[in-house]
């Protein structure tokens, strides 16, 4: 008979059972931080007293002058118990952030130098420069309040060391007391410049969100310079206003004010400012982990976290739908988030800049980005062991009875989203916003299939027919009918040309982007590419299926095209769909495909720098704006290459819109909108259609076939015809410009050209 400790048997006792290494937990490191720092505090007060170190310079500050021994025993215990306590809530914070789901979020070698770069610009407000106003007064409350805190360390630093290390005195102590002066001044500023901006100015993603507690917390660090500038004017009255305290340019000049009180009455009133300066400050303490002011500390961590293991433009990865053992899918509850996920809803700092520039909350439709993460932070906040203060103060009437998602955020919210990624881009701290959507959608895609009744037409037409239009599959390959250069391939046989092009649904079906399908395959003839497309054996990649939740139906599509890709061993992919585009690219990997993928517009811009497209004579004597496309643009970082293109047209014009680049405007198809009504509010395609006609071109320019069909209905709908407006793909406006300069050429008293021209870049 074996027993456990046999050798060669598999099996062992408790007690020899490897045991899992233990780990430090991050609400762990808050205590001990607090735990710290408290001790640390209580004994600097201590030491000093058995020291009895002493500066015998002329020309310093005595810690503690006119300070009496019993307020400064209550000062050095309540600070402790102050500092421990906010180490103990700021854990209860994090607590809930391990109830996530895990995140690759690791620093490695690969990463470190863009951690490194992200927190950087956190700490240093780059991000939020990006409002120059708004960053401005941050900026001038931030820096200062840590230059002010550098001071108070400094001073105590001096007052621990012997006398024959302390530094703050003389010289050295004139610029001490300057430094000081100076950040306390511009903190003032930098906070009455706060108070305005809320209750006078207030902009309209401030004052919607304004609440109480702004107030206070407001009011606290106001009452936290204004009672450091008072309790330092009393000190030095106290002093008898030595010539040397005159560098103190605020404090200095206000103990002229008093110096001719009598000195019982200096000493009380100094003790007073001294004792409401302390108290403002540990008020101030008490609300870094109960208000928003926690992102003091959380922003930065966020911003040192943004990298992560998969391109900007994916979703978050899941396992085989088919062969999975996973019971829910997507997220429903706080549980169901990463534990980036709710990190993020503790760093969100309520600016409400990603309110500021949706496109459904600006045409009237329910989705707001801010209360996404705020009504999901409400949750979390409420279901945690224990319960936490919400992110922001929420009214009385608003209750969490239950760790659902759902209890405060509505399918309507979600589905309005056209996932363009414009609250991500502009977030100061770098909140996945976008990402919570998708999670959630995924939820009531695939665990209630609640989704709008249109969103389920697509899905069967997907599902039967391969594409989202429902069309024949059959007829993919039917644009080319007359086309020479183009090749339809069978699947089956090794690719032989360089690039496959993967021409998409729109382009295969929709009658505008058949034009630009035509289009694109007349310039890549021209420039000697022969096309090489898959016809009926290409399917839909799958995008709106995965942006609407669907991650089923998207596995469905994906496997197979890409099962069929790698068995033709295609290596280069040219697309005209942003859309496609980005699955291709960014996503096909979570299911095995790696492909070089192209977009049409910066294909056109090598064969144009290369010359390989003669484009000496495309001309066009008229005034075009472009319009990003966020998939192209936000999702994928590409904005030059399109304005190149057009830019590389003679005679032609180049206006702006308003919001163009990072802050362009969605034309409000992505994220499967494209196959939802708008019911509610203003069309986003009419708000962006507009946008393009206030700028007077006669062209505008799209790189995105569901653009083109948004905005050219956006401009017909504004009663504009198209011998007045064009819209078309840049493929169409390069071709015509070409076939308008080639024309020109061809008339009798066309002038000779010399055959050289040098294109005019985009911004």
């Amino acid at each position: 008979m074996s027993t456990a400790t046999d050798p060669g048997t598999d099996t062992e006792t408790a007690a020899d059972a490897p045991r899992p290494p233990v780990r430090i937990k991050p609400h762990q490191l808050a205590i001990a931080a607090g735990v710290g720092i408290g001790i640390f505090t209580l004994f600097s007060g201590i030491l000093p007293q058995i020291t009895g170190w002493k500066s015998d310079s002329p020309i310093h500050r005595v810690v503690f002058v006119n300070v009496p021994g019993p307020l400064q025993v209550a000062f050095y215990t309540i600070m402790p118990v102050a500092l421990v306590w906010v180490g103990l809530m700021f854990a209860n914070r994090m607590k809930n952030w391990e109830r996530g789901a895990p995140a690759q979020r690791r620093t490695t070698k690969k990463n470190v130098a863009q951690r490194i770069k992200d927190f950087r610009a956190g700490v240093y407000m780059q991000t939020l420069l990006r409002d120059a106003g708004a960053g401005l007064m941050h900026s001038m409350i931030y820096f200062s309040f840590l230059v002010l805190l550098g001071v108070t360390t400094v001073l105590e630093i001096d007052h621990q060391v012997p006398e024959s290390l302390k530094f703050l005195h003389g010289t050295t102590y004139k610029a001490y007391s300057f430094v000081g002066d100076l950040a306390g001044l511009i903190f003032m500023i930098g906070v009455t410049w706060a108070i305005l901006r809320r209750y006078v100015q207030r902009p309209y993603r401030i004052r919607i969100k304004s609440k109480p507690e702004h107030a206070v917390i407001l009011g606290t660090l106001f009452a936290v310079g204004l009672t450091g500038f008072g309790a330092e004017m009393f000190r030095i009255a106290v002093e008898g206003r030595p010539s040397y305290e005159n560098w103190s340019f605020i404090g200095y000049p206000l103990s002229g004010l008093v110096d001719t009180w009598a000195a019982s009455d200096l000493s009380t009133w100094h003790q007073w400012w001294w004792g409401a300066h302390v108290l403002s400050f540990i008020v101030f303490l008490a609300l870094l982990p109960m208000t928003m002011l926690r992102h003091i500390f959380t922003s930065p961590i966020n911003m040192y976290l943004r990298d992560k293991d998969r391109p900007k433009g994916a979703m978050r990865p899941m396992p085989n739908l088919m062969e999975t053992e996973l019971e829910s899918f997507g997220a429903a509850t706080v549980e169901d988030f990463t534990w980036k996920q709710l990190l993020d809803l503790d760093a969100c700092t309520m600016c409400g800049r990603c309110t500021s520039v949706c496109p459904a909350h600006a045409t009237g439709k329910p989705l707001d980005p801010r209360e996404i993460v705020l009504k999901s932070g409400e949750v979390m906040a409420a279901t945690g062991t224990p319960a936490v203060t919400p992110p922001l103060g929420t009214d009385k009437e608003i209750t969490v009875t239950a760790d659902s998602l759902f209890e405060r955020i509505t399918s309507e919210e979600l589905w309005a989203c056209t996932t363009c990624k414009a609250c991500d881009e502009i977030c100061p701290v770098n909140i996945e916003i976008t990402d919570k959507i998708f999670d959630m959608r995924r939820y009531l895609s695939l665990m209630e299939s609640n989704f709008p009744a249109e969103l389920g037409n697509a899905y069967r037409a997907m599902e039967n027919q391969m594409n989202p239009w429902g069309m024949n599959q059959g007829e993919r390959g039917d644009w080319a009918d007359g086309l020479d250069g183009v090749t339809i391939v069978d699947p089956g046989q090794p690719l032989e040309s360089e690039y496959l092009y993967w021409v998409g649904c729109a382009g295969s079906f929709d009658d505008k982007n058949k034009k630009v399908t035509q289009s694109m395959a007349q310039l890549l003839r021209r420039a000697g590419i022969d096309v090489a497309i898959l016809g009926p054996s290409e399917m839909c990649t799958g995008d709106s299926a995965r942006r609407s939740g669907n991650e089923y139906l998207f596995q469905m599509l994906a496997q197979p095209n890409v099962e069929m890709l790698n068995e033709m061993g295609v290596k280069k992919i040219i697309t005209q769909c942003p859309h496609c585009f980005n699955t291709l690219l960014n996503e096909y990997p979570q299911v095995g495909g790696q492909y070089e993928v192209i977009h049409h517009t910066q294909l056109l811009e090598q064969l144009i720098d290369g010359g390989k497209l003669d484009v000496s004579q495309a001309t066009l004597e008229e005034r075009i704006t472009y319009h990003d496309s966020c998939y192209l643009g936000r999702h994928n970082d590409i904005y030059v290459a399109p304005r190149k293109v057009v830019g590389s047209i003679k005679g032609i014009e180049v206006v702006e819109m308003t919001r163009n680049g990072t802050k362009g405007m969605c034309c409000g198809a992505g994220g499967a909108r494209m196959w939802m009504e708008e019911t509610v509010g203003t069309k986003v395609n009419d708000e962006r259609a507009a946008e393009a006609l206030s700028t007077g071109a006669s062209r505008v320019a799209t790189a995105c076939p569901f653009c083109y069909i948004m905005l050219d209905d956006g401009v017909k709908g504004a009663g504009v015809d198209e011998d007045e407006v064009r819209v078309a793909d840049i493929s169409i406006h390069l071709l015509e410009a070409i076939e308008n300069g080639e024309a020109e050429m061809a008339k009798p008293e066309a002038p000779l050209s010399d055959g050289e021209f040098t294109p005019v870049a985009g911004d």
